[in-house]
């Protein structure tokens, strides 16, 4: 990793910043808009929504912060909800809404990028 990747953050960086604040503040603030985007088998729903809503947070200060943890921190929450987007996209797909089945889908790709950023996020020497 070059140096300056160490000390400069990238725009992709502050893209992660931003989506795991404003999504973690709308799962601490409005839980039933995520309840959704669990399978009915998802232990403790309630409490799952507000645990990621917590990390998401936690992982947006660590990176703003650079903190040594929180670019892996990152990826393993987004790796985390990877699979409950992945049963909303295909829940959403039993239901007939094609624009929503669009959005569903489109986001699980859209993590990737988000994983890489997270990951080359700069962190105190």
């Amino acid at each position: 990793m070059a140096r300056e990747t160490l000390t400069k953050r990238h725009w992709g960086s502050w893209v992660v910043i931003f989506a795991f604040t404003s999504s973690g503040i709308l799962h601490l603030l409005n839980p039933n808009a995520f309840l959704g985007l669990l399978p009915s088998w998802a232990p403790e729903p309630l409490l799952l929504v507000y645990a990621s809503g917590v990390a998401e947070l936690l992982a947006a200060l660590g990176l703003i912060l650079r903190l040594k943890w929180a670019p892996i921190f990152t990826a393993l929450v987004l790796s985390a909800v990877w699979p409950a987007n992945l049963w909303f996209a295909i829940d959403t797909t039993a239901s007939g809404d094609l624009l929503a089945t669009i959005i569903a889908w489109a986001r699980l790709p859209l993590q990737i990028p988000l994983i890489i950023w997270a990951l080359r996020s700069p962190v105190k020497s």
